[in-house]
């Protein structure tokens, strides 16, 4: 069997390239795919391509627009979708990533410490599982996968 999996998440540490080595490590047949973590791309993608806009809330709603073209493909195509939340920002796309993949009834897995339990109580009652750790998501996908813990 093979999973797609859709990274979601905060895009100021490397947790990705973790799970995936995590997952080379074991073996496991897993695809990736995730948002677009060039924060500034991700934040000039519509004034750069379709022009400059005056107020803030235009330049921000141009690239949003353009780069939830890709989010949606990529949770519609996934598996899984794994959810990063870390401590240092507030990641609001990654808990609508969420429940846009919760809408399509993707199965979920979140990351996150429990400082931030209170805050997340509503995405991680969607979730299929909640990890404290990139290791724990992969042990999660090598279970689902092989059948071993």
């Amino acid at each position: 069997m093979m999973l797609n999996v859709y990274l979601s998440g905060e895009i100021h540490s490397n947790w990705r390239e973790e799970i995936k080595e995590l997952c080379r490590k074991e073996n496991l047949e897993v695809n990736f795919s995730s948002p677009v973590t060039n924060h500034d791309a991700s934040d000039n993608c519509g004034v750069e391509i379709l022009g400059n806009e005056e107020k803030q809330f235009w330049k921000d709603n141009k690239g949003a627009r353009i780069n939830s073209i890709k989010t949606k493909k990529s949770i519609k195509d996934c598996d899984v979708v794994i959810v990063k939340f870390g401590d240092k920002y507030r990641q609001w796309n990654a808990a609508f990533d969420a429940g846009y993949a919760s809408a399509l009834n993707k199965s979920i897995i979140v990351i996150h410490d429990e400082a931030n339990q209170h805050a997340l109580k509503e995405v991680d009652a969607a979730a299929s599982a909640v990890a404290k750790s990139q290791d724990q998501a992969v042990k999660i996908l090598k279970y689902v996968l092989n059948e071993t813990l």
